[in-house]
């Protein structure tokens, strides 16, 4: 399968530029940034509860390969294809390490730091309106898809999508704004399960409340549970960090 064709299947688009949320008038520097933050969200220490989160990353690190080469990108953006067999893609390459190269001094405490910063910021507002609109109000995806996300910022991206709304910025989706209670619930029903599981991770690690990992967010962090993502994110980082190869390209499809 090839990367546009995994795109859609990964990230509900084909189209390279949506997939980072930016436009095909992106500067390079523009193309790095959001390539940064939506990696940030989908890297396997970040994103451990996402079992396609090894695959996202691998997507992501070829589709970012492709935009920052002038070459390819300038055959993208005029024929809307990609050259699979092309060095850009066809090398063996570990995108771990690839991104370790890109962004050197990235660390736990700096995706922390991040999360810190963008909520509740004009940045995140940006962002969750592009994917209310891009997702047509399914507050699932739109949930799956935003950064540093849990569901204990579901009301806060609700208020932020309701203020767009009566402002007349976008349009009211009924997918958002005549969602049932019974998606509702389902939803909910899913994260508490997610949390029971990963305690139960925790546990089987022997990890206790003296931990020095949990006692350093709890420091950073109001409650535990209100950022248990983070939490996990940094467990699977210290004790199970791991390092998988990419698979080599196929031919150019569109």
């Amino acid at each position: 399968m090839g990367l546009l064709e995994r795109c859609k299947e990964l990230f509900n688009t084909s189209n390279l530029y949506e997939v980072l949320g930016i436009n095909k008038e992106a500067t390079e520097a523009d193309i790095r940034r959001s390539y940064y933050k939506v990696s940030l969200k989908v890297h396997p220490d970040r994103a451990p509860d996402d079992q396609q989160a090894t695959e996202k990353f691998q997507v992501l690190g070829k589709l970012y390969s492709v935009l920052s080469d002038q070459e390819q990108r300038a055959v993208y953006d005029e024929q809307g294809v990609v050259d699979e067999e092309s060095d850009v893609l066809s090398k063996d390459r570990c995108w771990e390490e690839y991104w370790r190269l890109l962004f050197p001094k990235v660390t736990m405490q700096d995706i922390l730091e991040f999360e810190k910063k963008y909520k509740g910021s004009d940045e995140e507002r940006e962002d969750v309106i592009r994917l209310y609109v891009q997702h047509e109000g399914d507050l699932d995806s739109i949930m799956a898809s935003a950064l540093c996300c849990t569901q204990d910022d579901e009301p806060r991206l609700c208020s932020i999508i309701q203020a767009a709304i009566k402002s007349g910025d976008v349009e009211a989706f009924p997918a958002f704004c005549q969602e049932s209670g019974k998606k509702k619930k389902a939803r909910r029903k899913r994260v508490r399960c997610e949390r029971q599981e990963a305690e139960e991770m925790q546990k089987e690690m022997g990890l206790g409340d003296d931990d020095s990992l949990v006692m350093m967010l709890k420091q950073k962090q109001q409650s535990r549970e209100k950022n248990f993502n983070s939490f996990l994110s940094d467990l699977e980082a210290k004790y199970s960090k791991k390092v998988s190869k990419p698979p080599k390209g196929k031919k150019a499809k569109k």
